[in-house]
């Protein structure tokens, strides 16, 4: 089962009780390479949390909108992008209602599971602008018997197949969809995570 707003706000307080983050403070490695050649613009990171990625995106110039469900979490992110002198937009709401009322150059979506996620991923896809991308990043279904770590419900979790498909019904061209092994500290096995860059032709 998913976790609640409340739930999310509530691990991401005990974490600012401690002076921690409940993610690690800078970008997954596979988004910032993903990303690293691509002239900033507008973003929308979905799905934000305490705002690691949508942080490091507006450090590389992009304009950036941050939306998440826990008002925690969005706290923390503007917190942290006023001591960095960065301007960052949040916005408070629900992906799976909510819609921009403006497309994007850039759509980032990192480890949002939820049920039926290609019907999610394609609506992302659709507010991406003309000549923008689409970088989505999640747990593998293989990550439940080879990998490590993620949801263990394979109703939410993504494949390669799942990825294109949105991208497709999006009107998106795949440029890059493919399983990426990501090591994880203490564990023998690595997580299994899947990613789908994809670019709406201008």
């Amino acid at each position: 089962m998913s976790r609640t707003a409340e739930q999310w706000d509530a691990a991401y307080a005990e974490r600012a009780a401690s002076g921690q983050t409940l993610w690690t403070a800078g970008p997954n490695a596979t988004v910032a390479s993903a990303l690293a050649d691509r002239p900033p613009g507008t973003a929308l990171d979905v799905a934000a949390g305490e705002g690691r990625h949508a942080l490091w995106l507006a450090e590389q110039g992009w304009q950036v909108t941050a939306v998440d469900f826990s008002g925690i979490g969005l706290d923390r992110a503007a917190d942290a992008a006023a001591e960095r002198g960065l301007d960052l937009t949040t916005v408070r709401a629900d992906v799976t209602g909510w819609e921009p009322d403006r497309p994007f150059d850039l759509v980032l979506c990192a480890f949002l599971h939820l049920p039926t996620p290609g019907t999610l991923l394609e609506r992302l896809g659709r507010w991406v602008a003309p000549g923008g991308w689409l970088v989505a990043l999640g747990h593998d279904r293989a990550n439940l018997d080879h990998g490590v770590g993620g949801p263990q419900d394979p109703d939410v979790l993504w494949d390669t197949d799942l990825l294109a498909a949105a991208a497709g019904g999006a009107g998106l061209d795949v440029v890059r969809v493919g399983q990426v092994r990501r090591p994880v500290d203490g564990e023998p096995r690595p997580a299994l995570d899947v990613l789908l860059v994809a670019h709406r032709v201008g």
